[in-house]
């Protein structure tokens, strides 16, 4: 199992998959809300919505729940790209290590750097 480069809360943007105008998700952009690295998946928030029957049921208080609920789905992590901070495209990433002096100690530390405009994520 590879480590993902793409963490919670990143901004993304989907990359592949049907067009915008055909009902798809390619282009849109969205945070990523969780990670699932054993499957090489993440959920983004506004992508991928799937339509979900709930069969009815009722509650503590009596009312009748159910019908149709939206959620959204994961999609591969390959479908999608980080999104550059400075030109808000898609960029690849690459780690730098950097030496940090703290209380004494040095300590090496791996920071995300977008590929497209050089800047740190």
């Amino acid at each position: 199992m590879a480590k993902m480069k793409i963490k919670k809360g990143d901004l993304v943007q989907v990359i592949t998959g049907r067009k915008q105008d055909k009902g798809g998700d390619r282009g849109k952009q969205g945070k990523v809300i969780e990670v699932y690295p054993e499957t090489n998946r993440v959920l983004v928030e506004g992508i991928n919505r799937v339509t979900k029957h709930t069969k009815a049921g009722a509650t503590a208080r009596g009312s009748r729940t159910g019908g149709l609920v939206h959620t959204e789905a994961p999609i591969h992590v390959s479908n999608v790209a980080i999104v550059d901070p400075e030109t808000k495209k898609p960029t690849r990433i690459r780690t730098r290590l950097e030496t940090v002096t703290r209380e004494g100690r040095e300590k090496t530390a791996r920071i995300r750097v977008s590929v497209r405009s050089g800047k740190d994520l």
